[in-house]
């Protein structure tokens, strides 16, 4: 059963993002403050779920929360700053949109940029121990899965409705054999290229 709160004194917002390891594709980002009475057997780590745990979690914790928000960094900047700077940003976007300021920030991960004037705590494998930070990961992974869902149908020689722009060795075969797209992360070319060579 996850914990609902880090600290009885502040009021909590958790962070996680989802789509780092991918190769096409924004990462995506989610903030979320749970109310003092949430509960739900089903939370969990978006990764622990199956994707029909995960969207019935998704309207419960949008209409329960307290706060929430949701953004996304796209693959040109991805490739500009990096995959790590690009997943403090989205969750920096994310944070600034809540329409409730949070007093402490619980992030997924041992590192993070510090958001202005808002304290953190990083919290490895967070999403599996907090409440906030597991709805957060679920609000990120359903969110940045129907994008890719939607890319899926202009590109659907990558299959990104199955994959969600991992690297399966199907999604690499098929840039091998028809090249990338716009929404392919180009920073991660020369990764492919030496899979795919050994």
């Amino acid at each position: 059963m996850l914990a609902l709160r880090f600290s009885e004194s502040y009021v909590e917002a958790g962070c996680d993002e989802a789509g780092r390891g991918c190769l096409a594709g924004p990462v995506f980002a989610a903030a979320v403050i749970l109310p003092n009475d949430f509960s739900n057997e089903l939370l969990n780590d978006s990764k622990q779920l199956t994707h029909q745990q995960r969207e019935a979690l998704r309207p419960i914790i949008e209409q329960q929360a307290l706060a929430w928000a949701v953004a996304s960094v796209d693959n040109l900047i991805i490739d500009e700053i990096n995959i790590l700077r690009a997943s403090f940003r989205a969750m920096h976007l994310a944070i600034a949109q809540l329409h409730v300021l949070p007093e402490l920030l619980l992030i997924d991960g041992n590192r993070f940029d510090p958001y202005p004037g808002i304290p953190n705590q990083c919290i490895i494998r967070g999403d599996g121990l907090y409440m906030a930070i597991a709805a957060a990961s679920v609000l990120a992974k359903t969110h940045r899965d129907a994008f890719m869902c939607r890319a899926h149908d202009e590109f659907p020689l990558y299959n990104w409705k199955q994959n969600k722009g991992y690297p399966t060795t199907a999604h690499r075969a098929a840039i091998m054999i028809h090249g990338i797209t716009p929404l392919h992360r180009r920073s991660f070319n020369m990764h492919i290229q030496l899979e795919m060579d050994f």
